[in-house]
């Protein structure tokens, strides 16, 4: 029985985008709460996320991105000192406060402190509970609630820090993580597997997508079962064949019935479902070594169930 490992960090409570927000610091109460008052808390090794050095994010984003959430959260701290509004637009549902900088420089970090305490053996798998959430940054722009990609700053760092051949993203988010499809397309060393509500924000990732991304476009109202009949026939073949040393999962938990952010039928009983087959095939191919981190999921008390039904199967409980 190998450990699994839970990262957050309180920074990433601090990052906010405005009253009635969806992507709030609240999720993370709901997530800690239920994993408190179930129990889980206590089967799983706690670890608090480092800041991400600039370095690795580079690994995935451009300098020019990089220096631009640096110089908007300068900018934004000598406004707020001299009265002006907390908050700056990045993209219509996007904006940033002061503490937005730090908050996604910890998210990437607990990524990265995961990946390294999975390659050490000294956990089995992990789980980062960290926002702002990742899938959606592109290589040179925020969008869509994220800033850096935290799965894709992973996976690249994983390549090179320990010389791996083969890792896999597998992203269950209802939206489609065009910003890891962006960052890892055409790197054959990377294979990314996913569904998402379709035609839904961000309205991509059915057009000819590249050889290593197996991308399966649902409509709304698609159920679990349906859904597990797709990664049955579409990703577990893919992924048997690919045979990674290292499994990330873009964890997003907005495909929940009861998640009005999207309009897909999932259940808890499904992330339990789909978070074992994912570790089947890890424990077959990499010693179960897999990294999940949060992305969506806006509806607190599903989002709470969903988390601790899927970190129950990493912690084999």
């Amino acid at each position: 029985m190998g450990k699994t490992g839970y990262f957050s960090h309180k920074d990433c409570w601090k990052h906010e985008m405005g009253p009635g927000h969806p992507e709030c610091p609240g999720r993370l109460d709901a997530i800690e709460d239920r994993l408190l008052v179930t129990g889980v808390t206590d089967a799983l090794t706690q670890y608090i996320a480092p800041k991400a050095a600039l370095a690795d994010i580079e690994l995935a984003h451009s300098r020019l991105h990089i220096a631009a959430m640096r110089g908007l959260t300068d900018w934004l701290r000598e406004e707020v000192e001299a009265g002006g509004p907390p908050y700056t637009q990045v993209d219509p549902d996007t904006s940033m406060n002061m503490h937005t900088w730090d908050a996604a420089l910890r998210s990437a970090g607990a990524a990265l402190a995961a990946t390294d305490a999975v390659m050490a053996g000294e956990l089995e798998n992990a789980f980062c509970a960290v926002r702002p959430p990742g899938h959606h940054a592109m290589r040179d722009k925020a969008m869509g609630f994220c800033f850096f990609n935290n799965v894709a700053v992973a996976a690249k760092y994983a390549l090179q820090r320990y010389n791996l051949k083969r890792v896999a993203v597998v992203d269950f988010d209802v939206h489609h993580g065009n910003g890891t499809e962006d960052i890892l397309a055409g790197d054959e060393r990377a294979l990314m597997v996913s569904f998402f509500q379709h035609p839904f924000y961000p309205y991509s990732g059915d057009q000819n997508p590249a050889s290593n991304m197996v991308n399966v476009p649902v409509a709304a109202y698609t159920r679990g079962m349906d859904v597990r009949e797709i990664i049955e026939m579409m990703w577990i073949p893919r992924l048997e064949a690919f045979k990674p040393e290292l499994i990330f999962i873009s964890a997003g938990f907005d495909a929940h019935r009861d998640d009005d952010m999207g309009q897909l039928g999932l259940t808890e009983q499904d992330y339990t479902w789909i978070t074992q087959r994912i570790k089947d095939v890890a424990r077959r191919y990499c010693d179960g070594r897999i990294v999940s981190c949060l992305e969506g999921g806006y509806v607190m008390s599903a989002l709470a169930r969903s988390v601790e039904a899927h970190v129950r199967v990493l912690a084999d409980l």
